[in-house]
Formats: structure tokens, sequence, C-alpha cells
């Protein structure tokens, strides 16, 4: 009987035989969502430079008691008069104006009458009320936006608060997907007897596959014939950094994709004592990975992740995006491996649970499983039962 490997030793052996991802450009910021940053964005000044009002109001000198202010002029966003504020004295001061020189404090407009020239405090505010602090998003060498990160929308409005107009990012690796087998149908394909089906995986994995950063390449179908799958895989490295393929890889007569891996690269994973999947196979080809994962859809999805998502992020310098939530029900163990189970996250008294609602029991082949934003309930190898109430360990899927 095959000994399957541990989980954690194939993910050592896989991390062992990564490079470092060097290749970068420059974007537009506005072309930069969902991107890797490559470098360390780091403020070079305070910000703000200077105190600024928080809104609009009367700029002042705070003191005990003062229920009179002598109203000298205004001071709009955007200008700098270089004023001077003595005691006793206001400012007009709009929001995001900066606070003169004397001033401390600001007191907003439905806190005051107007008599004149003479602002009347109906109503009293602390010391600092209303004034933006020098340095109160950042300060100078802070880091803001570490290397690694993904760039979502408040990055990016980070970076032009900067006025950053281009940044570094990671290039996005080229991964071709490639679907195998006989039997499935590509999209606008009319099934011709009821043993076909319509591949759903390489459209999965393309989505899969720029979520998480990479430039995905879909090649056509290949049959199930051993010439066809080797060639298949020869020329879709030759314009990939990564290619991943699913099905082929179990121990049926038509697996031609194991048998081309064996034959013609380096294969440094043999299968994972893990369900689904533990018919998994990683190969190197130089520099290039590939990726064997099995046909059925949910057990490639999940495989992606275990295996896939492992390389890009080590690429990235992302890390694994596991969480802690609390069972909603009790769990039998299904298998003697390693389990990943799709659950359901939901968010109740500020703390996470996970249930297996809807999740239908079955073969690998179940895509709505995934679907809902399903997360992965991690079930050790020793585990047999897991009681409602425990914590349990939660593995996000992209």
């Amino acid at each position: 009987m095959k000994q399957w490997a541990k989980y954690e030793d194939t993910l050592e052996i896989l991390r062992s035989t990564i490079k470092p991802w060097s290749n970068v450009q420059k974007v537009a910021i506005t072309q930069a969502l969902d991107r890797y940053i490559a470098v360390d964005i780091v403020a070079k000044d305070n910000y703000p430079s200077r105190e600024l009002s928080a809104m609009d109001g009367y700029a002042f000198k705070w003191s005990q008691n003062l229920s009179e202010l002598n109203l000298t002029t205004d001071l709009p966003a955007g200008t700098d008069k270089g004023l001077v504020i003595n005691e006793n004295e206001c400012i007009k001061t709009f929001t995001g104006s900066l606070m003169s020189e004397g001033t401390d404090t600001l007191i907003p407009v439905e806190n005051v009458e107007i008599n004149g020239n003479k602002i009347l405090i109906k109503k009293q505010v602390p010391k600092g009320f209303a004034v933006r602090e020098i340095g109160e998003s950042y300060k100078k060498g802070e880091i803001l936006i570490k290397k690694g990160a993904k760039l979502g929308y408040a990055e990016i409005a980070l970076l032009a608060e900067l006025g950053e107009f281009h940044v570094s990012v990671f290039i996005r690796p080229r991964v071709a997907i490639l679907a195998t087998g006989s039997e499935i149908k590509d999209l606008g394909e009319a099934l011709e007897n009821p043993a076909q089906i319509r591949s759903s995986n390489h459209i999965a994995l393309a989505m899969m596959m720029q979520k998480m950063g990479a430039e995905p390449i879909v090649c056509e179908i290949v049959r199930d014939k051993k010439e066809l799958v080797q060639e298949a895989i020869v020329n879709a490295l030759k314009s990939a950094d990564v290619l991943i393929t699913t099905g082929g890889v179990s121990m049926g007569d038509y697996d031609f994709v194991k048998a081309a891996l064996k034959d013609n690269f380096n294969i440094i994973i043999d299968g994972a004592g893990i369900k689904p999947g533990r018919h998994i196979k990683v190969a190197t080809s130089g520099d290039k990975y590939i990726f064997a994962l099995p046909g059925f859809p949910y057990s490639a999805m999940v495989m992606c992740v275990l295996y896939v998502r492992v390389l890009l992020n080590a690429w990235f310098g992302v890390s694994e995006p596991k969480l802690t939530a609390i069972l909603d029900e009790d769990y039998t163990k299904r298998s003697p491996f390693l389990e990943f189970t799709a659950v359901n996250l939901s968010v109740r008294d500020g703390k996470i649970y996970a249930n297996l609602d809807g999740k239908k029991l079955g073969s690998s082949a179940i895509v709505n499983n995934l679907t809902n934003e399903a997360a992965l309930l991690i079930v050790p190898k020793e585990t047999e039962f897991i009681a409602k109430g425990e914590v349990v360990e939660i593995l996000r899927m992209v």
C-alpha cells in the first residue's frame, strides 16, 4: 500500500525549491488595483505637516471659561496668510484650513452666536478640539504599505495622497491552465451523450489565478492520448512560468499526465495524505513549475489553494491566510487523511463561526460546495470527531 507523504512535508519540499520572484514593473497607480507591491512605501514627511482644522468653525487660543472672541478675518482651505492670533481673537476657519499661529483649538459654528465682529460662545469645547495634529495620519519614516501587500482602493488612495504616480509591482506570473480528458467539453460545445460533461476546472482555475495575482493562459482541452498530452504540456510551458493541469493523475488507464511528468520532468511531490486531492503531483522544469491537479472540480480548486497559492504567495511575499473559528455543529471525520472540508463562515457577537449548512456529502465533483465564499475547515489526520463549540483552524479560499 502506498505510504502517503504528510501535507506539511510536501509543502516543505515545495518551498525549498522556490527562488525569489524578482520580476518587477512600474505601473500607473490607476492601473495598480489588486497588484502586489514590490517595495515598501515609506512616508517622506509627516502628514499633515502643519496642524489643520477638522471642521468648519473658529480657530482660537483656548483658555478656561472663555465666553467671547473678537473675529479678525477668515482663512479658506488651501490658503496660507501667515496670520498670527492674539488672545481673545479668532479666525473663521474651514475644514482642511491651516491652524494659524497662536491658535490651538477650533470651536464649531454651531457652538457660537455672531454679534457683529464678536463671537459669543454658547457651548464650550476642550482644548485641542477639532484640530488635526502634525503627523496624525503618518509620521516621516513610517512604513505605510509593506512589500507584498495587495493594492486595494485604500492603498491606492494613500499612494495618491503621497503624490505617487507610478508604483513598482510584481509582474504577474503567467500561468497556463490545461484541462485533460476525452469526456469533457469546452464552453459552447454541445454534449453528445450522457457520459460527457462540461469542463469547469479550466474556468475556475483561471479566475482563481486572477484573484491570486497571476495572469492565466487558458489552453485548449486535450483528449486522453499520450502523445497529445505530452505535446500540450511542453507547448504550454514555452509561454508560461507555471502550468496547471487537471485530470489524468490518478490510477486509471487513461491518466497520461502522470506518465508525461514521470518521463519528462523532475517530480518533487508525488501525492500527499490529504482529502481531497491525494494524487496531487508537482514537477519542475528548470525554474518553471507544473502542478498536476485532480480532475474533479472541488479537488482541483482546493489543491490550487493548497499548493499553487503557496508558490505565488512565496513569490509575492504574502503570508498564508489562516484563521480560527468556532464550530457551529458537530463534525465527524470522513476519511483517514488530513481533511479540507468546505464550510460557511459567519460572524456573531464579534466571533467567527463555521457551519456546513447546504454543504453536500458526496464526491469531490460538487462545485457548489465552494459557492457563497466558502472556506476550508482543516481537520487533522488524527482527529475523528469535533464537537460543536470547539475552536477550529480555517483556511480561506481566495
